[in-house]
């Protein structure tokens, strides 16, 4: 179940998430990630948001782009020609937002062959969720897992404070 109000809570808790990301004891937080990723995903079910495809594209790199292509029968240069464009980096992303995969049910139409960023998005079980801070405050007002995440991490840390004083 989603979280009610998330969004709201994210945006207000932005500097708490930058400080405890930024200063908080990177090793703990770390170890505690896989758990709170499982705990999180055991919670909150993706089919009922989609919220990182109607607001997110990933990086295409080109392995993705050449099964994504072998996947849906079509050559390499018209997947890039009608899905995707390069963005400031020099990355390809879907030309439209929501992605052009994502079926009205939510569910992604290329799930098997979705590129890496789909495949580890919200990263909460990687250390790219401490590594990367302003992704991670953006994703904290996007996914209701990674907000999850990043409150219990706050709660955490926030317990071991009170416990050192």
């Amino acid at each position: 179940m989603i979280p009610e109000g998330y969004e709201k809570a994210a945006k207000e808790h932005q500097k708490e998430y930058k400080y405890l990301l930024e200063r908080g004891n990177y090793n703990r937080m770390l170890k505690a990630l896989p758990e709170l990723h499982e705990e999180a995903f055991a919670k909150i079910d993706c089919l009922e948001c989609a919220n990182c495809c109607r607001n997110h594209s990933p990086r295409f790199k080109q392995p993705d782009i050449k099964r994504i292509a072998k996947t849906l029968k079509m050559k390499e240069g018209d997947l890039v020609a009608n899905y995707l464009k390069l963005d400031d980096e020099g990355d390809y992303v879907a030309r439209q937002k929501p992605c052009p995969f994502l079926a009205e049910d939510n569910t992604c139409n290329i799930y098997d062959d979705r590129p890496s960023d789909c495949r580890r998005y919200p990263y909460t079980n990687e250390d790219v969720l401490l590594k990367r801070v302003p992704l991670t405050l953006k994703n904290t007002l996007v996914c209701p897992i990674t907000f999850t995440v990043v409150e219990q991490l706050l709660k955490m840390e926030g317990n071991d404070k009170r416990r050192n004083k």
